[in-house]
């Protein structure tokens, strides 16, 4: 880079021809260097683009709280704790506040600037150097105050592109903010519920030993009675131990789903070890049949790849920006003296002003491989960001088809649960009254176990996957517009083209 000062105002006249021809040879040389990848059409996915307006509405508020739809108290605590107390968050936020203070540290890169200087200089002065006897040979103290300001020209928006970058981030650090909000709070309510499973099924494993034991009973007293053998009566005592072995399997599981809970809340593993959640406490709510249309609007994981596009997008426009010339303008004005005792005098004043042009002309293609870079850097964000838009669309699809199926399932379990429990006290009764056999008892029992442990876990599955859900539609099961097409209830293939023009839908 070559430099050079001009003494005056006025001689900033002189090279504007040359800033003309290098801005034309600047624009020529880096043209050729461009992006190579493109948006994903989201209309063709059957969800809204994400525009410019949305991102900057949405993006500085904080994850809607979803939770309080399900009208559950100790739920609500733990996810508010979870929010203020754990330490993933705390990084988080501690990364936001970074680069909000790297926002605020660009801003003022276009601003002028100005600052004072107080100094002092203890000097030997050579009897063969600049200065001639007296001062030459002797050893005095130069002293300076004096007031600098410096003002960089911002003629081809380099400057502007680079705070246009640094909010961008900022931007993305904010919705970077709202997705891990929204990650915590639904993986407390997933681990919310998963104890509750546990602890259902936990419940069933008691009332099966109940009522073992009752069987056991009456075993023995058939057995007492000449009705049976020692065979039902070591049948019937070794089905309790398998039970207790199945309860204290189910506890190990509690404990370890209680520590979770607690760390991912901010506290010592034992904090919850009380905790208790009622069965279907976390109530399923009506879901969307279809892919809302504002899904991408929604999600603050594609809102934050999104501005991540925008901002390489500026930090290009910066790097194209320094193929250009520039203009600073310097001054000083202050006192300079040899001799401490006389700097404050009015023959000490001085002042200076000082235009500068820069023009870049060779640098080994330095400034080209810099915008190559960006350029690369561009076009990674881009990959980035449609890879967030098809997993957030086969994301939300996918737990719409999984609670529609689950919702089926449990229609079917129900009824294959009655016909079972009633099955059961058939065959209980009929052994009670000597006319059936105790092996006919034992296969009733299993499919009535089988089917209540299978409605625990449907109920469970059902309230996860609708949380999941949740998470997947960006905090919310209501729809702001209007939806678009999915894959039907049936799980049947739709017609593609209707698929791929689902976002046309007004």
């Amino acid at each position: 880079m070559i430099e050079r000062s001009f003494p005056g105002i006025r001689g900033l006249a002189a090279p504007w021809s040359a800033l003309a021809l290098l801005a034309l040879t600047a624009c020529s040389t880096q043209q050729d260097v461009q992006p190579t990848l493109r948006a994903v059409d989201a209309q063709r996915l059957g969800v809204q683009a994400v525009t410019a307006d949305v991102s900057a509405r949405d993006v500085a508020q904080q994850v809607s709280p979803w939770w309080e739809a399900y009208g559950d108290a100790q739920l609500s605590q733990l996810i508010t704790q979870a929010l203020r107390d754990n330490p993933s968050m705390q990084v988080t936020q501690s990364r936001l506040r970074r680069v909000l203070a790297m926002e605020t540290y660009t801003r003022g890169g276009d601003k002028p600037q100005l600052q004072g200087t107080a100094e002092t200089d203890r000097q030997h002065f050579s009897d063969h150097g600049l200065y001639p006897p007296p001062l030459g040979g002797s050893t005095l103290t130069i002293g300076t105050l004096q007031l600098e300001g410096s003002w960089e020209l911002d003629l081809f928006g380099r400057q502007r592109a680079e705070l246009d970058a640094a909010i961008g981030q900022t931007r993305a650090a904010q919705a970077d903010m709202q997705a891990a909000e929204l990650m915590l709070s639904t993986q407390v309510a997933r681990s919310y519920v998963q104890l509750g499973r546990l602890q259902a099924q936990r419940d069933v494993n008691k009332r099966t030993l109940a009522q073992r034991e009752e069987m056991l009973a009456l075993i023995r007293q058939r057995v007492q009675a000449g009705l049976d053998t020692q065979v039902e009566l070591k049948q019937g005592e070794g089905a309790l131990p398998d039970v207790r072995l199945q309860i204290e399997a189910i506890d190990e599981q509690i404990s370890l789903t209680r520590h979770a809970l607690a760390v991912l809340t901010g506290q010592a593993p034992q904090a919850l070890d009380t905790l208790q959640v009622a069965e279907g406490s976390v109530k399923v709510l009506t879901s969307p049949p279809r892919l809302p249309l504002d899904l991408l609007a929604r999600r603050a994981d594609v809102m934050a790849a999104w501005w991540r596009v925008e901002a390489s997008g500026h930090q290009v426009d910066a790097a194209r920006a320094m193929f250009y010339p520039n203009i600073d303008m310097a001054a000083y004005a202050g006192y300079n003296a040899i001799g401490l005792d006389q700097l404050l005098k009015a023959s000490s004043w001085q002042w200076g002003l000082l235009p500068a042009i820069h023009l870049p002309l060779f640098d080994a293609d330095r400034r080209r491989a810099n915008l190559q870079g960006k350029v690369a850097d561009q076009d990674a964000a881009q990959a980035s960001y449609n890879q967030v838009v098809l997993q957030a669309v086969q994301e939300a699809a996918d737990h719409i088809s999984s609670t529609q199926s689950i919702a089926r399932q449990q229609h079917e379990q129900d009824a294959a649960q009655q016909s079972a429990e009633v099955a059961y006290e058939l065959a209980r009764s009929r052994y009670q009254a000597g006319i059936g056999t105790y092996l006919t008892v034992l296969s009733a029992e299993t499919a009535v176990l089988t089917q209540r442990r299978q409605a625990v876990d449907l109920r469970a599955r059902a309230a996860d996957a609708q949380l999941a859900l949740v998470r997947a539609l960006g905090g919310s099961l209501q729809a702001a517009g209007s939806v678009a097409s999915a894959p039907s209830p049936d799980n049947k293939p739709q017609d593609k083209q209707a698929l791929a023009h689902a976002g046309d839908a007004p």
